[in-house]
């Protein structure tokens, strides 16, 4: 059974409660629930994590190098601007989707830019807690291709 780390970055912890206009009602709870539906239905298996703290999520990440087969990660504010995230995600070499649940390319010019995006093997954005949904799908369907999902 694969293992995916699901990674939530900082502020995350506080959805269904902050900018409800731009993140939605779902609570990270929520988020979790439903992926952990999807993962029941492909054989997979989710190990949550939620930081504010980038150290904290750079450890989690070079754990993940010898138990999980991918990663999940949406990194919040640190999309922006943490090459110690996106290097670790490099270093560690799982394949790896970046979600986020507003379309951060049609919000401020700032938001529009991601260092991590290019050591990922793909984006979803924009959909809200379908984000994530969709970005584990893609996932998972990646390692079955590969055969990483033994």
């Amino acid at each position: 059974m694969a293992r995916i780390l699901v990674i939530h970055g900082p502020n995350l912890n506080l959805l269904g409660r902050r900018e409800r206009d731009i993140y939605g009602a779902d609570t990270l709870a929520e988020i979790n629930l439903a992926l952990t539906e999807v993962a029941r239905r492909h054989s997979v298996e989710l190990e949550f994590f939620q930081s504010n703290h980038e150290g904290a999520i750079i450890d989690k990440i070079q754990g993940a190098m010898e138990s999980a087969r991918g990663i999940l990660i949406n990194p919040g504010g640190f999309t922006h601007y943490s090459i110690a995230i996106r290097d670790a995600l490099s270093a560690v070499a799982l394949p790896t989707v970046e979600v986020h649940l507003s379309n951060i390319h049609a919000r401020e010019d700032f938001r529009g830019h991601t260092v991590i995006a290019p050591v990922c093997i793909g984006q979803v954005g924009g959909f809200g807690k379908q984000s994530y949904v969709l970005g584990l799908m893609g996932l998972v369907n990646h390692l079955e291709q590969n055969g990483r999902s033994a």
